[in-house]
């Protein structure tokens, strides 16, 4: 297993490069200033959430003590299935993560299969990173999870500044306006655990 990890780390850091992480599109910045705070407790029955599903399309970085690298990011989600592919700076698949009912599982650029139980703990063991799956649905909506308890920090205008939850704090660097509804949609966001900062760009977001 080391050695395949070992072998993947190569590859991922020879095709990835750090990308500029804000392009030219209008944006709305989020504000400094926190002018309150709440705490959200667990929603009994989470299993009948219906988490909404979309499609999401945008770029990711990675950085830690061991690491920092980027690439693309295109993610269908759904409450039974999600579909992760990460993308080298080309658009060559890196790796395909597949949630199901049966688990989870990663396969590399080169066709190699990793099975477990959940997200975190596979994409740790063999990317180097972990990527929160349950929290990240919400999250990357401007949501928190009604599974655990959050913590979020609010603007003037009612917008989420920060979230924390599940050891992740999750901060909103902008945002941009949905056309069809007018609302504000997450741009840029970080989620930061211990040494690990991901920082995500949604370039679009289709949702049903």
């Amino acid at each position: 297993m080391a050695s395949k990890r070992q072998c993947l780390f190569s590859v991922w850091k020879l095709l990835l490069c750090i990308l500029p992480l804000i392009t030219g599109c209008a944006t709305i910045s989020t504000q400094t200033t926190v002018v309150r705070t709440i705490i959200t407790q667990p929603v009994k029955n989470t299993e009948n959430v219906t988490p909404e599903k979309f499609n999401l399309t945008g770029r990711i970085s990675i950085q830690d003590e061991r690491q920092r690298t980027s690439g693309g990011i295109r993610w269908q989600h759904s409450k039974m299935v999600d579909e992760i592919l990460l993308l080298s700076p080309l658009g060559q698949v890196m790796a395909q993560i597949i949630r199901d009912y049966e688990g989870v599982s990663l396969t590399t650029s080169d066709q190699q299969e990793f099975y477990a139980s959940d997200v975190e703990s596979l994409t740790e063991d063999i990317l180097g990173w972990r990527i929160p799956l349950a929290g990240l649905q919400y999250w990357a909506q401007g949501k928190h999870s009604p599974v655990t308890v959050a913590m979020k920090d609010l603007d003037e205008n009612n917008r989420v500044v920060a979230i924390r939850q599940d050891g992740w704090e999750i901060n909103y660097i902008s945002y941009t306006t949905v056309q069809s509804t007018q609302k504000p949609r997450p741009r840029v966001l970080t989620l930061s655990y211990e040494a690990l900062t991901i920082r995500l760009v949604v370039d679009s977001m289709e949702t049903q």
